[in-house]
């Protein structure tokens, strides 16, 4: 899946300076998590200070946010679908999405970063109960793919 605001392995303090550089509430991106392997993180500014919401991959494809306490728990078919969502207001982020932050491009021309988010766990197509438990061989990876 190729999406401009997916920042990869992006730090923190690396988020925060892209975010704040324009100083608008509502600057967003998204990055790999630093603490938490194969989830990814939603960042936005409000206010000068940058919020981070969690997305996990579900057993099924599907992907969760964890937005403010209280706020339905909804799930996505993509990733797309949940930033479209987010870009309304009221939906239980701090402020609506509206303007993505895009990387600058490190690929060789021609080429694109690509993301794979894997879930953590068991495959639930072998009949085997899901339960979180990462691995070397069940964590985020991202790629360059030729195009």
């Amino acid at each position: 899946m190729e999406l401009p605001y997916y920042h990869g392995p992006l730090t923190k303090q690396e988020c925060e300076t892209l975010l704040l550089k324009g100083g608008e509430d509502g600057n967003f991106l998204l990055r790999d998590s630093e603490s938490v392997p194969g989830v990814l993180c939603l960042c936005v500014s409000f206010r000068k200070f940058v919020y981070t919401y969690r997305i996990f991959r579900e057993k099924h494809g599907y992907y969760k946010i964890q937005t403010v306490e209280g706020a339905p728990k909804q799930i996505f078919p993509n990733l797309e679908e949940l930033i479209s969502k987010f870009e309304k207001p009221g939906q239980g982020l701090v402020v609506h999405l509206s303007n993505p932050i895009t990387r600058k491009s490190s690929c060789p021309r021609g080429r694109r970063m690509t993301l794979e988010l894997n879930v953590y766990g068991k495959s639930p197509d072998k009949g085997s109960e899901w339960t979180p438990s990462p691995t070397p061989s069940h964590s985020l990876l991202c790629r360059v793919s030729g195009n």
